[in-house]
């Protein structure tokens, strides 16, 4: 699509609004996918400990979160920048109508990933070498969508990435309680991301980009429900884990709403319309905002 901004020169607030876009940081939905599993794990952990988190550790993850979010989305729009024109949800993007450039959104998704690698200064060396797995996903899920149907899985190892690295910072090391909170989090990422490439999948077909929505096929309604009821269970388990001497009913009651927002979603996806889909996509954030409003809740009552 042509921009018709490109026969006269952008203004500062033109192109910051741009910058904006390009780093999503006008649409804080997928900010809060990533930041709110990144803290309830930190509280999990320190849960494991029997204390509440460490003041500094909650600025440092959430920030790295929300650093490495926008750096991702400058390497997703680089990397689409010659098929987002073609897609409907996507053609307004700034690299798609040619308002920033390439060079821009590489030397964003570089400088936003030196700013938050600066927070490694403050966490244990060994959360060093781990962060390097989240900095290699972020730059290398663009790209697989090209050759995979299964890009949404890579995506989920990227946003999930900050659980490990939690548990590292905390207590040195990863346990079996870190990677049952991690693939919780992939199949709720996959779920939702699934959900999110609905609304792409006749574009997507047309230009040859994959992803789990044309790899799920009929089934993609059923596989993402089926996701988002093993993260349920998976989390009750968790929460039954870390606040053992709570009544192991409350850790169950507690994700029945939950379990209503998922079936709200279902509702939403069962058509597959196109709308209805990215609505459920977006409701998303409301599963996050709950559980980690729910996670700080059992902390203060578990450690008061």
């Amino acid at each position: 699509m042509k921009n018709l901004k490109t026969h006269a020169p952008m203004t500062v607030n033109e192109k910051f609004i741009a910058w904006l876009q390009l780093t999503r940081f006008d649409k804080p939905v997928g900010t809060e996918l990533l930041l709110h599993p990144t803290l309830w794990s930190l509280f999990l952990v320190y849960a494991g400990k029997n204390v509440l988190p460490n003041f500094w550790h909650i600025v440092i993850f959430a920030l790295g979160a929300i650093l490495m979010r926008a750096a991702g989305c400058a390497i997703n729009d680089f990397a689409d920048r010659k098929v987002d024109g073609q897609v409907k949800r996507t053609h307004t993007r700034p690299l798609a109508d040619g308002r920033l450039s390439p060079k821009t959104a590489v030397l964003t998704f570089i400088g936003l990933s030196l700013l938050a690698a600066c927070l490694l200064f403050f966490l244990p060396q060994a959360v060093f070498y781990w962060s390097l797995g989240a900095v290699l996903l972020a730059f290398i899920y663009p790209f697989v969508k090209r050759f995979t149907n299964i890009p949404q899985l890579v995506l989920a190892a990227a946003f999930g990435w900050a659980i490990p690295m939690a548990f590292v910072a905390v207590q040195g090391a990863p346990d079996l309680w870190t990677w049952v909170l991690f693939i919780a989090y992939m199949c709720w990422t996959v779920a939702y991301d699934t959900e999110y490439a609905m609304c792409d999948r006749d574009d997507d077909l047309k230009i040859g980009v994959k992803s789990t929505a044309i790899l799920f096929g009929r089934y993609d309604v059923k596989i993402t429900m089926g996701l988002n009821l093993i993260f349920t269970v998976l989390m009750s388990v968790s929460f039954w884990h870390y606040f053992d001497d709570l009544p192991k009913w409350l850790c169950i009651m507690t994700f029945m709403p939950v379990l209503a927002m998922f079936f709200r979603q279902y509702q939403l996806i069962a058509n597959r319309e196109r709308l209805a889909c990215f609505t459920a996509f977006k409701e998303n954030v409301w599963v996050g905002r709950y559980i980690l409003t729910m996670t700080v809740i059992f902390c203060l009552i578990y450690f008061r």
